[in-house]
């Protein structure tokens, strides 16, 4: 799950600072601040809009014919095929997809529709949530 923000420090001010959650940034876009380690959640994070703009339309601006998103959530498949397969069946519901399933260069592959509220939902298979834990 992450916040969509569209004041990145702002929202870095009350997660990191206010709250203290254990943040941290993304090696490769560090705008984004997330965590593993928050009991209760798999992943949160504090995601910029346009970053959620660039992976869902693959341009930074968010368009105005559609609510702007003020959280997202992903639910966790166990393959990458089931992605798809959940991605038909929302299609097949009446649910426009805002993106095709797609592999992300991170690894992830997902599927994303909007919500009536803006929330982004996501039908997501990380691999590394489904590594088994190593033992020390």
């Amino acid at each position: 799950m992450a916040v969509v923000s569209s004041d990145a420090a702002a929202n870095e001010k009350l997660f990191l600072r206010t709250l203290g959650l254990p943040l941290e940034r993304h090696p490769t876009d560090t705008t984004y601040l997330f965590s593993e380690k928050i009991e209760g959640a798999k992943h949160f994070g504090v995601w910029p809009l346009a970053e959620a703009a660039k992976a869902c339309f693959g341009t930074d601006r968010w368009p105005s014919d559609k609510p702007k998103p003020q959280f997202c959530i992903e639910f966790e498949v166990a393959t990458a095929a089931e992605v798809a397969t959940a991605a038909q069946e929302l299609q097949a519901k009446g649910h426009g997809l805002l993106h095709e399933p797609r592999t992300e260069p991170w690894g992830q592959t997902v599927a994303r529709i909007l919500t009536n509220e803006g929330g982004i939902l996501g039908i997501s298979y990380a691999p590394w949530m489904h590594e088994p834990e190593r033992k020390s």
